[in-house]
């Protein structure tokens, strides 16, 4: 059964009806904040509340910022917009990002560093997950962890 989360809220769903949206159309949209994107997962994920979500296209340019992106990078979501995601945020590894496009496997529990808005670099944990719909475009999950945080790969 698909389970599915939204980027802004993070509300985490459950197809249960074949129809996953409000607005009476084909597009995917959030039952709680009607957010337009959400994002079908193998399984179930649990972020943490201050994690913060990008979707990308399938070039892994960025198409929309959720709630708490702001807040870890001092970038507004009009700034990331089509920019590449590991480019924007000088990610310090931005390899894994070509794999999960490549190989649509999801990558979890990446201890990377991204460069704020203000050039600071920030510690964060990184997953991946590649879209499974037509259109391909990966979500990645940003959560912010101080430098003696370790996270096991899930």
């Amino acid at each position: 059964m698909p389970v599915y989360i939204c980027p802004n809220c993070k509300d985490r769903s459950v197809d249960i009806d074949g129809f996953e949206g409000f607005s009476g159309s084909d597009a995917l949209q959030c039952r709680r904040c009607g957010f337009g994107f959400i994002f079908q997962l193998l399984e179930d994920y649990y972020p943490a509340p201050s994690t913060g979500f990008i979707v990308c296209d399938q070039e892994a340019r960025v198409l929309a910022a959720g709630r708490g992106v702001f807040e870890l990078t001092g970038f507004q979501e009009g700034e990331l917009m089509g920019r590449d995601v590991g480019e924007a945020l000088a990610l310090s590894d931005p390899a894994p990002i070509g794999v999960v496009r490549e190989w649509g496997v999801r990558k979890l529990g990446l201890e990377l560093e991204l460069s704020t808005r203000a050039a600071i670099r920030k510690p964060v944990t990184v997953d991946l997950f590649p879209a499974y719909d037509e259109d391909g475009g990966l979500l990645v999950a940003l959560t912010p962890r101080t430098p003696h945080d370790t996270h096991t790969p899930g």
